[in-house]
């Protein structure tokens, strides 16, 4: 009896000592997946909907069917001065788990994932609150400055104007190694708000539409961002342009643009790499080679026609040679000269 009251009461301590840790937004939801999600695609940011509007990027989420997108959108914020802290997946206890996003008055760890449009993998730079109204960062956010006149332009920050592609999962293999700093780790023992009812709303519709999932279109969606929440058609529409593969992207959070046309035509490996390609540079040289040697080649045979019409008895001997010699017209640099065969002796 004792033995169990003791048992309670430790049992009573454990629950005590982490139910703080419980009341954290990092804390993964979810199942274990054993396949990390793809890669973030390319997309541009539509236009700003209005003042007050964040910025909440795209992701990747998981349901019965396997990975679908969630297209990024400008959302109201909750309350004036919070930001959005995005969500992540990352790896540990065997598999991959989503930790979820949320609101605060302080930016948090986000898994190191270079989301874009200010959320590099560190921090978030585009925008900040002035009295209580937010104000647009438009060196990396898509606003209409005759609308929206609480701008500013800070081009210290890495200008990204398209989302690059990269790593889409902190952790495991290929991922991003990046861990949290410690204003990151204070942020999370801050007062959060969980997502917003039109953020729940988006991600269900988009959970809804087959043509986000990632099986449907190899990480390429059609709607890949979004003016509004839910709105899923209309001119606030992004489509993405290119995908990239998890393992082949930058992770060091690089948000130069990219050249989306030249990397349609790249392949995951060079073609050195892999065995048995030949490249295309050599298949020219090559065609070239064999035109040329062709060419002499019917020189060659024209000439050995007209030395079989004007000296049949010389190409008899020659044909009658032992095979232990070695024929003249093995050596390329002799049919080179045809007219010299083709004069009789």
């Amino acid at each position: 009896m004792r033995k169990s009251h003791i048992a309670g009461l430790v049992l009573l301590a454990l629950l005590m000592v982490f139910m703080p840790a419980r009341s954290s937004a990092q804390i993964s939801v979810g199942v274990a997946v054993h396949i990390g999600p793809p890669a973030l695609p390319v997309y541009e940011q539509p236009i700003c909907p209005g003042a007050g509007y964040l910025w909440t990027p795209g992701y990747w989420a998981y349901g019965d069917d396997g990975y679908y997108w969630v297209p990024g959108t400008w959302v109201m914020a909750p309350t004036v001065g919070y930001l959005w802290t995005p969500g992540y997946w990352g790896w540990g206890g065997g598999g991959y788990f989503w930790h979820a996003g949320y609101w605060g008055p302080h930016v948090g760890f986000y898994g190191g994932i270079n989301y874009g449009f200010g959320y590099g993998g560190v921090g978030f730079f585009g925008g900040r609150w002035n009295g209580g109204v937010f104000a647009y960062n438009t060196a990396v956010m898509h606003v209409n400055t005759t609308v929206i006149h609480n701008t500013y332009v800070d081009k210290t920050v890495i200008n990204n104007v398209t989302v690059n592609n990269h790593v889409s999962y902190n952790g495991g293999t290929g991922g991003v190694s990046a861990r949290a700093t410690s204003a990151e780790l204070a942020a999370e023992h801050e007062h959060h708000v969980a997502t917003t009812s039109m953020q729940t709303q988006h991600e269900h519709a988009a959970s809804t539409n087959r043509a986000l999932l990632a099986s449907e279109n190899h990480g390429k969606p059609a709607i890949a961002a979004t003016a509004k929440p839910g709105e899923f058609t209309g001119h606030g529409v992004m489509a993405a342009k290119a995908a990239a593969t998890p393992h082949s992207a930058s992770t060091n959070g690089g948000n130069k643009p990219t050249n989306n046309a030249a990397d349609l035509h790249k392949t995951d490996r060079p073609p050195s790499s892999r065995a048995g390609s030949t490249p295309a540079n050599a298949s020219h040289l090559n065609n070239a080679t064999n035109a040329n040697t062709t060419h002499t080649n019917n020189a060659a045979t024209s000439a050995r026609a007209n030395n079989l019409a004007t000296a049949p008895h010389t190409h008899n001997a020659a044909n009658n040679a032992p095979r232990s010699q070695p024929h003249p017209q093995n050596k390329p640099q002799t049919e080179s000269k045809p007219h010299s065969e083709g004069k009789p002796r």
